[in-house]
């Protein structure tokens, strides 16, 4: 691919697009199939900041322009139809905690988590557009792509897009490698576990660990013993919680005695990951153990992960689990244990609205808006007058997720 651009240059194509603020909707889309790469750029532009998302399709040949320039700033403009917040530069991961952050807007996209991304179907031409293009020659490009890919895309995927994927999974690229079971992992997209179980013996530590535990998202069940061995072979640090995380996803009847033995760990993930394992599995057996360390194990993320597990059991601790979100480190965790939970506890999770931390009641926000039906809506509706400004923007954020057609 080209390089054209300087940073003078890109100004000068912004600038350019903030003066034709009455261009025609239909001369900027076509502006998207100029010869001029500058032209195409300044279109770009004006579409994004005008918020067009009938632009989602026609700009999607631009992913795989001939210049890098251009593909970036497309990839940037997709994820901005698709994004709940637009300036990432300001905000945390939320994402696994034991992951490093990427750079580049993509991947930091990637790593807030999918509550950060409207429920919006993409059109096929984006999604070939996408993966066509995480097989560029310019490494940023190829990253962006992927996890902009893993942002947009949803199951099921065609047959041809599903062969490109499992085919990433081979790149010779490390960082698409990784991204590629990330993605697997995040939309639990089927059909890639034969890859994923030959790539945990990748060359490099985070495919494997990557591919771990995309093979607990996917529930792969022939993994179990792969994965088995693999705790058995790491024993300890982040190839070992991977290894677990999995099997606890799985939850397989075999996992049961590795979760009861793991579960007094020295180390705070892996008891983590026991716990949650317990709770799936239907394991009552360690019961008294778990309602002994959601009280005083010293780590906020076990106690959380012990409060889950009894909630699994039948224990009633699904409103423990909100009180257990005080902590900010643990609040993306507790979210996904609601929304696995999901519309059965309802009542239960929708009164926490009224609770007195704002960042909780703003997270409370975000799940109803994942699982809350019609009733939650006056709930919803009332926390928008919220007098915490993020509580209440969570609040409209939940009401227009659950109010827009997916599209």
């Amino acid at each position: 691919m080209q390089t054209f651009l300087t940073a003078a240059a890109l100004l000068v194509a912004t600038a350019a697009g903030a003066a034709q603020p009455q261009t025609p909707f239909e001369d900027v889309i076509r502006n998207l199939r100029n010869p001029d790469p500058k032209t195409r750029l300044a279109a770009i532009h004006l579409l994004r900041d005008a918020r067009y998302p009938e632009a989602i399709a026609p700009m999607a040949p631009l992913v795989v322009d001939p210049y890098d320039d251009v593909q970036i700033e497309a990839i940037a403009a997709e994820l901005s139809f698709f994004l709940l917040d637009q300036d990432l530069r300001t905000r945390k991961m939320i994402g696994h905690v034991i992951e490093k952050r990427s750079s580049g807007i993509a991947p930091e996209a990637f790593d807030l988590g999918p509550l950060a991304v409207w429920p919006r179907t993409a059109p096929k031409a984006l999604v070939d557009a996408l993966l066509q293009a995480i097989d560029d020659d310019n490494p940023k490009v190829r990253l962006e792509a992927m996890y902009a890919f893993g942002i947009v895309a949803r199951p099921p995927l065609t047959p041809e897009q599903q062969g490109t994927l499992i085919k990433a999974l081979d790149h010779y690229d490390p960082a698409i490698r990784s991204g590629a079971a990330r993605v697997i992992e995040r939309q639990k997209f089927r059909g890639t576990g034969d890859a994923l179980i030959k790539a945990v013996n990748d060359s490099h530590a985070e495919v494997r660990y990557a591919a771990m535990r995309a093979l607990g998202a996917i529930h792969e069940r022939r993994a179990v013993a792969a994965l088995a061995e693999q705790l058995a072979y790491y024993r300890k640090g982040e190839g070992a919680w991977s290894a677990l995380h999995a099997l606890a996803l799985i939850a397989d009847p075999a996992s049961v005695p590795t979760f009861k033995e793991r579960l007094q760990d020295t180390d705070p993930y892996i008891r983590r990951a026991a716990a949650e394992g317990l709770g799936r599995a239907g394991d009552a057996s360690m019961a008294d153990t778990l309602e002994r360390m959601v009280t005083a194990d010293d780590s906020a993320m076990v106690r959380l992960a012990c409060a889950f597990a009894l909630q699994k059991l039948g224990r009633n601790y699904a409103g423990r689990i909100v009180d257990l979100m005080n902590d900010a480190k643990v609040i993306a965790q507790g979210q996904a244990y609601l929304i696995e939970l999901g519309p059965p506890f309802l009542s239960v999770i929708a009164p926490r609205l009224q609770e007195p931390d704002p960042a909780v009641r703003a997270a409370v926000a975000d799940v109803l808006g994942v699982i809350g039906d019609a009733a939650t809506v006056p709930a919803l509706e009332t926390a928008t007058k919220d007098g915490d400004a993020q509580a209440a923007e969570a609040a409209r954020r939940a009401l227009a997720r659950l109010k827009a057609p997916a599209r």
